[in-house]
């Protein structure tokens, strides 16, 4: 098993956290022992971000102890890793708009309680301001993962949380922003918007994983 980024390893082609909660799976993923330290493999086929990582993801912007802002966690796949890598000292603010989505989310949270569950839209940044400002002032990571049209304005609308200096990453759905425009001009555009908070430090397709999708890694002016 090697580390790759902090809280993130591989074995093969193969990613993996360490498992916060050992002997138990979130959704039916493959555990591994190894030198008697379990852990979880990240399906790159269910997580933007797994899929970025498979994809040459250069900085990875979640760590042990972090305090993280993630919109659009839905039922929490891609959120549980993150749990594992910020382990018991951090937390994951999870944010979505569906209700649904947000009862299993709780559930998950009644196990690892470093996530804390946000039923609202992200555009509603009042809605879980205070939340955020009274548990840690401001965030060390912020990600979000919204099938919107206006996905860049989202994620700069909450920059606001963000440290400066610290790192962020949109998953881009680019038909979600317009089905006739290519894909590669809307990423471009989505850049421009972003580039008013943030410094862009890559942007990656995240096919075959996920088609019509790009991970953007930037970090806060």
């Amino acid at each position: 098993m090697q580390q790759i980024f902090e809280g993130i390893y591989s074995e093969g082609k193969t990613i993996y956290t360490k498992n916060l909660l050992p002997h138990k799976r979130v959704y039916g993923e493959k555990l591994l022992v190894e030198k008697g330290i379990e852990y979880r493999e990240w399906d790159a086929f269910r997580s933007k971000y797994g899929a970025a990582l498979k994809n040459g993801l250069i900085k990875n912007i979640f760590f042990s102890g972090a305090n993280v802002l993630y919109l659009g966690s839905a039922e929490g796949t891609t959120v549980s890793h993150v749990s594992d890598i910020v382990g018991e000292n951090g937390a994951v603010f999870c944010v979505d708009i569906s209700e649904i989505a947000m009862q299993k989310l709780a559930r998950l949270a009644e196990e690892r309680q470093n996530l804390f569950p946000i039923l609202s839209d992200a555009q509603n940044t009042n809605n879980y301001s205070e939340i955020i400002t009274e548990s840690c002032g401001k965030i060390d990571a912020l990600f979000q993962d919204i099938s919107q049209r206006n996905q860049a304005d989202i994620f700069v609308r909450n920059a606001q949380f963000l440290k400066k200096g610290a790192l962020g990453a949109l998953a881009l759905k680019t038909k979600s922003i317009s089905q006739s425009r290519k894909k590669d001009d809307i990423l471009e555009g989505e850049k421009k918007i972003l580039e008013r908070e943030f410094e862009i430090i890559q942007a990656i397709s995240l096919e075959p994983f996920e088609k019509h999708h790009y991970l953007i890694l930037v970090k806060k002016k």
